[in-house]
């Protein structure tokens, strides 16, 4: 799992690439953890579009990147989804509470 953390005009995106295992998404947790308290950013921008497997410890992922924006008064959302990802984020309805598009 390879993160690429960027902050412009207090907008993070976050680009993964690689599977969104187990083990990757620990990895990434930690990255979108420290990011967020270290730019605050109004919008954070999740970029999935590289990931080449993503498991249900993806949702995880997810789920804390959007509570730690939202918590600071920020919006979240996740963009570029492969079919595969996105079958495991269906599947968990987790359209219903963060933006993917």
């Amino acid at each position: 799992m390879e993160l690429n953390c960027k902050t412009v005009e207090r907008e993070l995106t976050v680009s993964l690439s690689g599977e969104l295992d187990h083990h990757g998404a620990r990895e990434a947790i930690r990255t979108i953890e420290r990011a967020v308290e270290c730019n605050l950013p109004r919008r954070m921008v999740l970029d999935l579009s590289r990931v080449s497997f993503m498991d249900s410890s993806g949702i995880a992922v997810l789920l804390r990147g959007y509570r730690r924006v939202t918590e600071t008064g920020g919006t979240f959302r996740v963009v570029g989804v492969p079919d595969q990802a996105r079958r495991v984020l269906d599947a968990a309805g987790v359209g219903k509470l963060i933006d993917i598009s």
